[in-house]
Order: C-alpha cells, then structure tokens, then sequence
C-alpha cells in the first residue's frame, strides 16, 4: 500500500467500480482533510481488506469515488492479545494507541486490584470503553494498517481464565521474573497473550493466580516500563523474535 495515501475506514469494502464515502469518514475527508478531485485515497474495513480509489467528485461532507484496485494483506502470526491494566487518565488511550501503532491484534482490558480506573458497570464504563477503541481505530488508520484491533470488553482477574485458556503461550510482565523474552519458547503461529499490569504494579495473590492460569512471569529487562508503554515494547521484540515481521 503505497504509504502517503490516507486511510478512512469503512464497514464494509466496495463491491462494484464506483463508491461513495459518507457519514463521519467523509465528512471528514471532505471538510478536514479537503480532499479534492483526483486524490487518491485507501479504504480500510478494518479485517485485512484495502481499497486504492481516486476521487471523483466532492460534495459538501461525501466524496464519490473510482475503485482502482482492491487488495487484502493476511493477518500477522502469531496474533497477540495484550491484556492491558486501567490506567487512568488518557494514559490507557495512549497504551492502546502505541499497542495498535506496534501491531496488536486483540487488546483485553483488565480490571487489576492496582487500578485506580475502575470503569464500573454503566455509562461511565461504556464511554471509557468507547475511548480505547476509538483510539484502536484512529492509530490503526494513522499507521496504515489493513487491520484495525478488537478492543474487548474489560474482565476481572478470574475472568481471565477463559481467556488465557485460549492462548497457545501466555505470560505477564513482572520485575521480579527469572525469565526474560528470550527465554521463553515463543510459537510461530495461533495467539501470544501478555498481561501488563497497572502503574501500581501487579500483585502476589494476582501473580499466583495468573501463574495457576497458564501465564508465566516474564521480564523485558532490567527496567521497569510504564503501564503505557510496555505493550508497544513487548510488541516491537515479538516483531523480531516471531515470524510476525517477516
């Protein structure tokens, strides 16, 4: 995909020669971005699939396009679920975005007994909620990428069981960890799961039980990263380390 082409996203990818781009990508396109006729542009729905299109004409917040090509880039093995802590304030946005920006495929919001966002049940928590796949979609456009990460719902600490139950390798980041990331035997394909804790940091009942789950302790290095951060770290090794960036 030619890389200073703008991406919008959309539910769905054009079937015929010609589209229209509407609703708030195209007003977007049309009244921010000032598309104009003859641009060209990509379309993103977000599952692998890419559109190149040129602009045919502008209306006042639509844009009617020519499909040019279409294009569909297969899914990064092995996935990687991180298991993100509430982190107040935009700082869990921002672990979001860095995560999807480094190539995260599934991010799990956990709610540790560090947290001190708690996103209880209700409005509050659903509009948190909305905020990090807000900021999964706005990065996975701003990097281009063919495959916008699913943001789920958040999970208590014994919720997590089904979900690394799933996984063919587990862990959690820990400081005290004897293992570093080259220790560990990493699978070349199926799902990687990763649990960052909270900046309070993850706890000995928790380490236990996570442990118990099927996620072993691990350590980036002799640093402690921020919540906020150490995902999109953690995602650049597996870069290297797994087939994902080949």
């Amino acid at each position: 995909m030619p890389s200073t082409l703008p991406v919008f996203s959309v539910d769905d990818l054009p079937v015929g020669r010609f589209a229209r781009l509407d609703g708030p990508e195209g007003k977007h396109a049309a009244t921010v971005r000032r598309m104009r006729s003859g641009a060209q542009l990509m379309l993103s729905d977000g599952r692998g699939g890419l559109a190149e299109c040129r602009v045919t004409d502008v209306a006042r917040d639509a844009l009617d396009l020519e499909v040019l090509r279409r294009e569909r880039i297969p899914a990064s093995e092995p996935r990687v679920r991180l298991v993100q802590a509430l982190v107040k304030g935009d700082r869990g946005e921002l672990a979001v975005e860095l995560a999807t920006e480094a190539g995260v495929d599934v991010v799990t919001p956990w709610r540790a007994e560090r947290c001190v966002a708690r996103w209880e049940e209700g409005p509050r928590g659903a509009k948190a909620l909305a905020r990090w796949r807000n900021s999964a979609l706005q990065a996975a456009k701003q990097a281009r990428r063919a495959w916008t990460p699913t943001v789920t719902e958040p999970y208590s600490t014994s919720g997590l069981a089904e979900v690394l139950a799933d996984a063919d390798a587990a862990f959690v980041l820990h400081e005290s960890a004897d293992a570093g990331l080259t220790d560990v035997e990493l699978p070349a394909a199926g799902e990687i799961a990763v649990v960052v804790g909270p900046e309070g940091g993850v706890t000995e009942g928790e380490l236990s039980s996570l442990a118990s789950m099927g996620a072993r302790p691990m350590r980036l290095g002799h640093e402690v990263l921020r919540a906020s951060t150490a995902g999109a770290v953690l995602l650049g090794a597996l870069g290297v380390l797994t087939p994902r960036w080949r």
